[in-house]
């Protein structure tokens, strides 16, 4: 799982390709609200805002 801006999609995206040889979903952080879990704000590779989870 990878919480990341849309500039770190794509290595995001090759990432978890590269670890589960499957491809992954893809979730917009700016529609889809967790009721048990609150995801991380800033990019696991910058300091930008979160915008995706990939899983």
């Amino acid at each position: 799982m990878y919480v990341v801006c849309k500039e770190h999609l794509e290595i995001a995206i090759d990432q978890f390709v590269d670890e589960y040889e499957e491809a992954p979903d893809i979730v917009d952080l700016q529609k889809v609200h967790f009721a048990q879990w609150e995801p991380p704000k800033h990019c696991e590779h910058c300091k930008e805002a979160a915008q995706f989870l990939v899983v």
